[in-house]
């Protein structure tokens, strides 16, 4: 995982719905950088409460893109028409970018969906891992409270704990 503290990679993606978005459309804002995908069960697990966590703090001030970097030649699930209907159907609100290139999850370091960074106005990173302790199948209720706790530091000007437990989830599916 890359370090606390590390400035958060440049990235200018488009979403399918016609959109595009950098990092630097969240300047002096702090920025949460989701990889997700369509087809990935942990991913399905949470994406209700991912969207709910949009639009509890993008009013506060949180900027937020949702990435997927999929070779959509092997999973055509996660491909942008797709994208389209998953972002609608899951409620997201923020921006569902394509990474066809795979450069930018590459220049995260991100290793699977979901995969989630946090930097704060400065663009540093502050906080890379799980929602919570929830996993499919589990009878653990997911609440996003480990990204939660994480936001509310950021928003209110506090410290993040260093004491971070990565994500699990599916790899990302790079291509060959």
């Amino acid at each position: 995982m890359i370090p606390l503290g590390t400035d958060c990679p440049d990235f200018d993606l488009p979403d399918p719905r016609g959109l595009r978005m950098s990092n630097r459309d969240a300047r002096d804002r702090p920025l949460l950088v989701l990889f997700l995908c369509n087809h990935c069960p942990f991913v399905k697990h949470l994406r209700h409460e991912v969207a709910a966590i949009g639009r509890a703090y993008m009013p506060r001030g949180l900027a937020i893109a949702a990435i997927s970097s999929n070779d959509e030649r092997a999973f055509p699930a996660d491909g942008p028409t797709k994208m389209i209907a998953e972002a609608c159907d899951a409620g997201y609100c923020f921006p569902y970018l394509f990474d066809e290139s795979q450069a930018v999850a590459r220049a995260f370091d991100a290793q699977c969906t979901p995969d989630i960074f946090l930097f704060d106005s400065s663009h540093r990173l502050v906080y890379r891992g799980q929602l919570d302790d929830s996993r499919p199948k589990s009878e653990i209720p997911v609440t996003g409270k480990d990204l939660r706790a994480a936001l509310d530091a950021v928003l209110e000007g506090r410290g993040v704990n260093p004491d971070q437990r990565p994500s699990v989830g599916c790899s990302i599916k790079w291509r060959a």
